[in-house]
């Protein structure tokens, strides 16, 4: 597209982004307008897209990681026909999928957006799926405000994007000085970062960033560039083409004063169609599955730590499914993820010490339909909590594995110990938590989370623990497990993991002394076999949780919601991680906390003495 009619698409999706805010009467037009110059190339000469096939294997990627310009997106999606005028002045109505920052509820959106920093760590994962994975040569655009400069998270991704040398990927930065509540750090010095990314060993190009012709110029040679990814860093105005905003402080997140004005300022509305640039012919040679799935298996009595059965469980799944893929953040050798790595490098991503962007990649990879487990010590997942948050509004499918979980890692101390985690992961929406106890359970469960659908948290345990049940028994999601059970029992302990086998040998000492007592391995953290739960309270009428964990929001929590919507709630005890460790073995930090096997057998004896 000329020049001219380039800077008339500007205007265009200008004259659009202040209709939808007005129409909606928020959201964040100033943001939108200093940006429409850089996406009206973009769209017009450089995108390769088919709105009509959001799923062609080759369509470029365009990640809006300043979400909060959702106007300007939308008014790009009109200009290419994807959606309506009148879908657009829908912005922000309940039951539109216009929303304020963008989800896929629009096929036309891989991620949700507007948690800044997120975008350009997300985009490095598309950009390694379709370099590595698909092997597919489109693109990956992504416009980053300047503000979220300042995000860890973007930093994490401008190495990671180097040191796999992403050519694919492109990051287009909107420097247009302000922030919501004034001026950002560097303002309109894009010399301050052009330095720091071109130290980071990305190509880095400065321009106008409301100049079509330098635009068009940086987007061909971002496009050309070989072995390092690009960042364009463009000079804008926030409210360019409006004297009344045009760089105005306090109109952060505003619509516009007067939008009848500010449309004719801007030169009326336009009605302009883009003929956006199809991708090329593509094909994506997925690995098919290479055959039955084979698990580990393990003789009922033997000592094993479920790490060692994921790890080796996951090798065989990758075996078995050309589409897993495994994430890593430079803990392999104690997650037991290089299991993985040594059979299947082709499909393994290290992405050390960045817990951030081992999710945020994960999330991309998984937007290209492939199936990601990540995993890092379960502590280590608190870094990342926001893309996990965020990752559940993109409708993403992530298997996320925890491992040194809880006081049981022992000497280590409190700084390595989950203990926040299922709380963590049981607060996300639409999430499943699993929490094995033993290796045969981690196996089946393991293979199990590729199935399912949202995000899915598997909780791993550092040392070994015996082995009770057969390679033969099968775990459904949801469900739970009766260890001990008679038509006799006094009390319920409800258990999972570490504990369970705590809860276990509690009640052999219970039962010693004629006290019978029901044992319910609770693998399924949530969502909650509830069924069984309330069986077993009607039953032995008292409840006994006990955890490897904090008291709020963990396994107690999940058996106490069993009981909601006004189901009588027996007597119970809760036991769970109180105090704050120290370094000790695990049997002493098992004591310490409270919830050993003595621990529990005491809890049972008093509920049941009382009920006497």
């Amino acid at each position: 597209m000329q020049d001219h009619l380039l800077s008339e698409l500007g205007q265009q999706l200008r004259v659009d982004s202040v209709r939808a805010a007005a129409a909606a009467g928020s959201g964040h037009p100033t943001s939108s307008m200093s940006a429409a110059d850089l996406m009206a190339v973009l769209l017009a000469n450089h995108l390769h897209y088919d709105f009509e096939q959001p799923r062609h294997p080759g369509n470029d990627h365009l990640v809006f990681s300043k979400g909060h310009a959702s106007p300007l997106l939308y008014s790009l999606f009109k200009a290419a026909g994807a959606i309506s005028d009148e879908e657009l002045l829908t912005f922000r109505k309940l039951g539109s999928r216009v929303e304020g920052h963008p989800t896929p509820r629009l096929p036309w959106v891989d991620v949700a957006t507007g948690s800044l920093g997120q975008g350009l760590p997300i985009g490095v994962g598309l950009a390694l799926a379709r370099k590595r994975l698909d092997k597919v040569d489109s693109r990956v655009w992504v416009l980053c405000g300047d503000s979220e400069l300042a995000e860890g998270s973007v930093w994490e991704a401008v190495e990671h994007g180097w040191y796999e040398h992403l050519d694919n990927l492109t990051a287009i930065i909107d420097v247009n000085r302000l922030g919501q509540r004034g001026p950002t750090r560097h303002a309109w010095d894009l010399g301050a970062y052009a330095r720091r990314l071109h130290a980071f060993g990305w190509h880095t190009i400065e321009i106008d960033g409301h100049d079509v012709t330098a635009i068009d110029r940086a987007y061909g040679d971002a496009a050309s560039t070989v072995g390092r990814p690009t960042a364009i860093i463009a000079r804008t105005v926030k409210g360019r083409g409006v004297a009344a905003v045009e760089n105005r402080e306090g109109l952060h997140g505003k619509p516009l004063p007067d939008p009848e004005e500010a449309v004719a300022e801007l030169g009326g509305v336009r009605e302009m169609a883009v003929p956006v640039l199809g991708p090329a012919a593509a094909g994506i040679a997925r690995p098919s599955h290479g055959g039955p799935l084979t698990l580990p298996r393990f003789d009922p009595g033997e000592e094993v730590a479920t790490r060692d059965a994921f790890g080796q469980a996951l090798a065989a799944l990758g075996t078995a499914r050309g589409d897993v893929v495994v994430l890593d953040g430079e803990v392999g050798d104690s997650t037991r993820t290089e299991l993985f790595a040594k059979e299947h490098p082709e499909r393994f991503f290290e992405c050390y010490i960045a817990e951030q962007q081992l999710v945020a990649a994960a999330i991309g990879i998984q937007a290209r339909g492939w199936t990601p487990y990540a995993s890092t010590f379960a502590a280590f997942f608190t870094r990342a909590y926001d893309f996990v948050r965020m990752a559940s509004i993109s409708r993403a499918d992530l298997n996320l594995v925890g491992s040194h979980a809880g006081v049981a890692i022992g000497e280590d101390g409190p700084s390595q110990m989950g203990l926040e985690d299922l709380a963590a992961f049981r607060a996300v929406h639409g999430s499943t938590v699993l929490y094995p106890c033993d290796a045969n359970q981690t196996a089946r469960l393991t293979a199990e989370m590729a199935e399912e659908s949202g995000i899915r948290y598997l909780r791993t345990t550092r040392g070994k623990t015996p082995v009770i049940y057969p390679p033969s028994e099968s775990f459904p999601i949801g469900g739970s497990k009766l260890v001990r059970a008679t038509d006799d029992d006094h009390v319920t302990i409800v258990a999972a993991g570490v504990t369970l086998h705590e809860a276990i040998a509690a009640a052999d000492r219970l039962a010693q002394e004629g006290i019978h007592a029901r044992v319910i391995d609770l693998y399924t953290v949530k969502p909650a076999d509830t069924q069984t739960l309330r069986a077993a309270a009607d039953l032995t009428g008292a409840l006994v949780t006990v955890e490897d964990h904090h008291p709020e929001g963990g396994l107690g929590d999940a058996v106490l919601e069993a009981f909601c919507d006004g189901y009588p709630m027996p007597p119970t005890a809760r036991l769970a991680v109180r105090d704050m460790p120290t370094s000790a073995t695990p049997a002493q930090q098992l004591a310490a906390a409270g919830i050993d096997a003595e621990a529990i057998a005491a809890a049972a004896r008093q509920l049941v003495g009382a009920a006497n």
